[in-house]
């Protein structure tokens, strides 16, 4: 079922007048009848998790925001996106920006933020003109300014351009940069519900999850709620990439088979030129990478569903994340050390510093998995990076210390016998890719 995606075949959607002969701005003049609160509750009722990685119930996290008399309260959008592998929240802000703003409207009108923002990654260069225009469109209609469709409410949105950050996904580092200031990650408590940007209450949500509370209202809660398997509600954007015939942006159900997605010509279309598949990292970047026979099925031999608890299943000793939705996909002939030394050059290299951990450590394992790579390494330098990886995981302020050290565990933890090859065989680990003609793994997937 598409629920996102089901306008973008429509040719000139991304202008007002065609969105709004095919229903556009609908469930905004629905929602500005209701109440603010009764627009939380359709949130809570649906079960909507947010869509930028984490997974956390959004319409808890909009409870949470502070409502102290008489201090502004603000909505900020997370259009950093930078996690790689990920890219379907440029799809719906480069296609379907009537969408987005749908929901930043709705949202803004729930949370009482009468000034919002959206800050978008640095990378996205042309894009803020797109999100101007159909913001300028929205206010030339009516939709924001001064009270809205007569309804009392006020409402304007900005869009802010991020200098290229990773770190500034992070929300406290995103309202950092916001104001004007360098992107670190702040400590929290205060949590940014309490004091956000400007210190005042805030709440920061991903584009994704905010272009999904339109169609949230138009159905209802307790409807968008009904789809779904267990806490897994709704549909789901993916980010499909890599080794794909059909690469691109796909709107799913969370009942879809992971060997559905990637195999079927609905959505990926299977491995190009026949090949088998080695591994994936299903939820962008940072989530742990898994074999191909522990993708398809779990350790119980149960197939895995494309949702936040199938893939999850059995922790990270045989599952994995739904996380930003990033799925990449790598063939027999991907050498899992020469990716593995790649996220952790970028995770080094993005980190802010202000964190021992983070910034001597993500250097550390990069200066040894290339040195492994490239026919220089010692056995014991596995286990010294396992021990850094596991000195860096939950000893920083914010989530990017694990975002690095997850994919390295992750690799070690199910490909330590390639880290090995590359070892034992120095002369030919600085020539050749590592691919199955060296390492055979008789569960490896062929369709």
């Amino acid at each position: 079922m598409k629920l996102l995606l089901d306008k973008a075949h429509i040719e000139g959607i991304r202008y007002y007048d065609t969105w709004v002969k095919n229903g556009g701005y609908e469930c905004v003049a629905k929602a500005l009848k209701m109440t603010p609160e009764e627009i939380v509750e359709e949130v809570k009722k649906s079960g909507l998790r947010g869509r930028g990685g984490a997974g956390f119930p959004t319409g808890l996290k909009w409870s949470f925001l502070a409502k102290p008399e008489g201090v502004p309260r603000h909505l900020v959008c997370n259009a950093d996106e930078s996690e790689p592998g990920t890219f379907k929240d440029r799809y719906l802000m480069e296609f379907l920006p009537h969408l987005f703003i749908e929901g930043m409207i709705i949202s803004s009108f729930a949370l009482g933020s009468n000034v919002s923002y959206i800050y978008i990654r640095g990378e996205y260069a042309w894009i803020p003109d797109i999100l101007e225009q159909a913001i300028a469109e929205a206010k030339a209609n009516g939709w924001l300014g001064k009270n809205i469709k007569g309804s009392g409410f006020d409402c304007e949105i900005y869009v802010q351009r991020g200098g290229g950050a990773y770190i500034c996904g992070e929300e406290t580092a995103l309202i950092e940069s916001l104001e004007g200031k360098r992107g670190n990650p702040r400590i929290k408590p205060p949590f940014p519900a309490v004091q956000g940007v400007w210190m005042r209450p805030t709440v920061v949500n991903n584009v994704e999850t905010i272009a999904t509370v339109g169609p949230i209202i138009a159905m209802g809660g307790e409807a968008y709620g009904n789809l779904g398997v267990g806490n897994s509600k709704g549909t789901k954007l993916m980010s499909a990439c890599g080794n794909l015939n059909k690469p691109g942006v796909y709107e799913i159900d969370f009942d879809l088979s992971v060997e559905e997605f990637i195999y079927s010509d609905e959505y990926c279309g299977g491995i190009p030129n026949g090949k088998r598949m080695k591994a994936c990292i299903p939820g962008g970047s940072s989530v742990p990478i898994v074999p191909a026979n522990l993708l398809l099925k779990n350790i119980k031999g149960e197939t895995r569903l494309m949702n936040y608890e199938s893939l999850a299943d059995g922790g990270f000793a045989t599952g994995t994340m739904l996380g930003s939705g990033g799925f990449i996909v790598l063939d027999e002939d991907q050498c899992v050390v020469r990716h593995t030394m790649t996220l952790a050059r970028f995770y080094n290299h993005e980190s802010c510093g202000q964190c021992s951990p983070c910034r001597e450590g993500t250097g550390w394992m990069y200066k040894i998995l290339k040195n492994i790579e490239y026919g220089k390494g010692k056995k014991e330098d596995i286990d010294l990076l396992w021990d850094i990886q596991r000195r860096i995981e939950g000893n920083t302020i914010c989530p990017l210390g694990d975002a690095a050290a997850w994919p390295v565990a992750a690799a070690i933890r199910h490909f330590r016998d390639e880290f090995e090859w590359h070892i034992d065989h120095p002369e030919e680990a600085q020539t050749r890719n590592f691919g199955l003609a060296h390492y055979a793994d008789p569960l490896l997937i062929q369709n």
